[in-house]
C-alpha cells in the first residue's frame, strides 16, 4: 500500500527521504511526492508514475534552486483509494502552503468533513480523503493551539483506518506523527529522527525503532520524541535493535524480483525447516501456546494467496491429525458475525504481517475469546506483535508483490503444525512422524529439481500468452494449487483466470469453454488421477486446449492433451502428500514467463500493493 518517510534533522533530508520511499517501491505505488522546508517556504513536488520521475523532477528543480538542502522533510508513494492517478491526488496534500501531510490508509468520514471545512472557506484542489487532515490542522493552528494540540483535535474528527505524518511551517523543528491500524514506526538518531512506514524504509537511517500501537500519537522533534496513548497518556513504547539487512533491493543478476524469489526457494526453505524440526524429527511447535490442547476445531484465516495455504493446511490437518478445520476469508471473517462453536484457537496467515483485514480478524477473534496464532514472515508486524504465539517463515525480504517463497514457507509450516497435531491426537507413530520429516528435509532438493523444467514452461508460456482466458483444474490437495494459479497468472500478465476443482467443471464451469481456451491441470497419480483426466477429456472434447502438468504416469494416461509437461521423478508417497508444494513451482513459473512475455511489470503488477493495508 502506501509508503510514507519522514526524516527531521539530518542534512539533505529529502535526498535520504526518496531513499526511503525507494525501499518501499515493492509495496506498489502509482504516484509519489515529496514535502521540504527551505527558506521559510513550503517546497512540494509531486509526480504521477514510477519513483525515477519524481527524482527527474526534483533534479531539474534543485539546479534552479538549492529548494532540498533542508534538514526536515517527508515523502510518501500513492496507492489511489480516492480519486484518480494525478499530481494533484498525489501526496503530500497542503493546506495554504503552510502544512504538508502525507498518509496511508482511509479516512472514513472524510465526506461530512470536507462539506465542514469548504463552508469555513477552506480550498480543496484534490479528490483525495486526505486533503482533509492538512485543512483540518490549518483550521485548528489557525485558533492558537500549538502541534500536539491540533493534531489531538484532529484526530478526535476523523475515522477510519490511518497512519500520517504533519510538518509545519508554523512548527519548523517538528512531525506530528499518528497510527489507527495502519503500521508507522519511528527511528531513533542522534539530534535527528526518522519515521517510516515499516522498519525497513528507514533501516538506513537507523537500527532503533520503535513500533507505534494503535491509537498512539506522538511529536517527533530534532532531539525527541513523545509519545502518548489513544487516551493522551505520555508513555515509553520499546525500543527495537533492527538489523539492516544488506543489498535488501538488489536483483542478485536476476531480471524481476519475483524470478530471484522463485529460485531462492531450494536456499531459503531450509531456514523454515530449521526452525520448525530438530534432531532431524523432532518437531518445535508448541501446541499449548497454539491454544489447541483439546480436540476442537481450528480456524485459519487469511487472504489471498495466503488463503491458498490456508485451504491445502486444512486437506493436511483434517487428513494427519484428524481435526477438523474452518478456513475463512479474513475479509469476511468479522462481518459475518461467525459462531465459534466447537473452536479454541485461530491461525492468521500473512506474509507481511500488515494485512489489514488479516489484522482485524485476529482482533475481532481475540474478542471473540479464541486464542490467537500467526504465521508470518516479518517479525515485529503488527500481527506478529497481536498474535499470542507466531511462527516464522524467516525466507527475508520478498519484494515482488506476487508472493512465491513465502507462499511455499507457509505451506511448509502449516505441514509439520499437521505432523505435530497427527502426533497429539490421531497417535502418529515415532516411525511415520519420522518419514513425514524426512519428506520435509527432502523438500528443498525436490524444488530445485522442479526449478529444472523451466525451459518446458517457458515453450507453455509462448503458447498461451495471447490468450483471452485460461482456466485452471485440479482436484484434492491440487484444487487450492489451481486457485493460487489462475491468481499469480492473472495478477502479473492481466490475463483473466480462473481456478476450479475439477469435478466442478460439470456443475457449470464447462460452459466457459470453447476452442483454444487454455485448459491447465496440476496432476500426480494419487488413487484419484483417473477421475481428474476424466475431467480433463471433457474440456478436450468440447475444443480446450489441453495443458497437463503432472508425473509420467499421468502423462500417459492423459495421452490426449495438446502440451504435456513431466515433473521429476519422486517417490509416490512424497510426491502425492507434498504435491502442493511441487506444483506451486511450476505454477509461479508459468505466470512468471508468461508477465515476461508479455512485457509487464511483473515486480510491480497495476493496481496492486505488497501490503494491503486498507480494507
Amino acid at each position: 500500500m502506501c509508503g510514507v518517510v519522514a526524516v527531521i534533522g539530518k542534512e539533505n533530508a529529502s535526498q535520504l527521504v526518496i531513499e526511503g520511499l525507494k525501499k518501499l517501491e515493492y509495496r506498489g505505488y502509482d504516484s509519489a511526492g515529496i514535502a521540504s522546508e527551505a527558506n521559510g517556504l513550503l517546497q512540494i513536488v509531486k509526480s504521477e508514475g514510477k519513483l525515477f520521475k519524481l527524482v527527474d523532477k526534483i533534479s531539474r528543480l534543485s539546479n534552479e534552486k538549492k529548494y532540498f538542502d533542508s534538514s526536515i522533510a517527508l515523502g510518501h508513494t500513492r496507492w489511489a483509494t480516492h480519486g484518480n492517478v494525478n499530481v494533484d491526488n498525489a501526496h503530500p496534500l497542503t493546506s495554504e502552503n503552510r502544512i504538508a501531510v502525507v498518509h496511508n490508509g482511509i479516512i472514513e468520514n472524510y465526506e461530512i468533513l470536507k462539506e465542514d471545512l469548504i463552508s469555513e472557506g477552506f480550498v480543496f484542489k484534490s479528490q483525495t480523503d486526505t486533503e482533509v487532515l492538512p485543512h483540518l490542522f490549518m483550521k485548528y493552528i489557525k485558533l492558537g493551539n500549538d502541534f500536539l494540540k491540533a493534531g489531538r483535535l484532529v484526530l478526535q474528527d476523523i475515522k477510519g483506518a490511518f497512519a500520517f505524518v504533519a510538518m509545519s511551517l508554523d512548527f519548523p523543528n517538528q512531525l506530528f506523527v499518528s497510527r489507527n491500524s495502519s503500521p508507522l514506526a519511528i527511528g531513533l538518531g542522534e539530534k535527528s529522527n526518522f519515521v517510516g512506514s515499516d522498519a525497513k524504509s528507514i533501516d538506513h537511517l537507523t537500527q532503533r525503532i520503535i513500533y507505534l500501537e494503535d491509537g498512539d500519537h506522538a511529536l517527533v522533534n530534532l532531539d525527541g520524541i513523545e509519545i502518548f496513548d489513544k487516551n493522551k497518556n505520555k508513555i515509553n513504547r520499546k525500543i527495537i535493535n533492527i538489523k539492516a539487512e544488506i543489498g535488501l533491493i538488489t536483483k542478485g543478476g536476476y531480471r524481476h524480483f519475483m524470478e530471484k524469489e522463485i529460485f531462492e526457494q531450494p536456499s531459503v526453505i531450509p531456514q523454515t525447516i530449521s526452525n520448525l524440526i530438530k534432531n532431524n524429527s523432532e518437531i518445535n511447535i508448541n501446541l499449548r501456546r497454539l491454544g489447541i490442547e483439546t480436540k476442537s476445531a481450528l480456524l485459519i484465516t487469511a487472504a489471498g494467496t495466503s488463503y491458498y495455504a490456508a485451504m491445502v493446511g486444512k486437506y493436511w490437518i483434517e487428513h494427519i491429525a484428524d481435526l477438523p478445520v474452518i478456513v475463512d476469508l479474513a475479509s469476511e471473517y468479522r462481518y459475518r458475525k461467525p459462531s465459534i462453536f466447537g473452536q479454541t484457537s485461530m491461525i492468521v496467515i500473512s506474509q507481511s504481517g500488515e494485512s489489514l483485514d488479516t489484522l482485524m480478524a485476529l482482533r475481532y477473534a481475540k474478542k471473540l475469546g479464541l486464542s490467537t496464532n500467526s504465521i508470518v514472515n516479518v517479525e515485529g508486524s503488527t500481527i506478529d506483535r497481536e498474535a499470542e504465539y507466531s511462527l516464522y517463515t524467516r525466507v527475508g525480504a520478498e519484494i515482488g508483490v506476487a508472493s512465491t517463497k513465502s507462499f511455499t514457507s507457509q505451506l511448509i509450516i502449516l505441514f509439520v503444525i499437521s505432523i505435530a497435531l497427527g502426533e497429539k491426537f490421531n497417535k502418529l507413530q515415532s516411525k511415520k512422524i519420522h518419514r513425514f520429516c524426512n519428506y520435509v528435509n527432502k523438500l528443498p532438493n525436490a524444488i530445485a529439481q522442479m526449478l529444472k523444467i523451466e525451459d518446458k514452461i517457458k515453450l507453455v508460456a509462448q503458447n498461451i500468452k495471447n490468450s483471452k482466458s485460461i482456466i485452471f483444474l485440479g482436484r484434492g490437495l491440487l484444487y487450492p494449487i489451481a486457485l493460487e494459479g489462475a491468481l499469480k497468472l492473472k495478477e502479473i500478465s492481466y490475463i483473466h483466470a480462473e481456478g476450479f476443482a475439477a469435478g466442478e467443471m460439470k456443475h457449470g464451469p464447462i460452459a466457459l469453454i470453447e476452442d483454444n481456451v487454455p485448459v491447465i491441470m496440476f496432476l500426480v497419480s494419487d488413487g484419484n488421477e483417473d477421475k481428474a483426466i476424466s475431467n480433463l477429456q471433457e474440456a478436450y472434447s468440447r475444443g480446450a486446449k489441453v495443458i497437463l502438468i503432472g508425473d509420467r504416469k499421468c502423462i500417459e494416461k492423459a495421452s490426449f492433451a495438446h502440451l504435456k509437461i513431466e515433473i521429476p521423478n519422486f517417490e509416490t508417497d512424497f510426491k502425492s502428500l507434498l504435491s502442493p508444494l511441487l506444483m506451486a513451482i511450476p505454477a509461479q513459473l508459468l505466470a512468471y514467463h508468461v508477465a515476461n512475455e508479455r512485457g509487464t511489470d511483473v515486480d510491480q503488477p497495476r493496481n496492486l500493493a505488497k501490503s494491503v493495508t486498507v480494507e
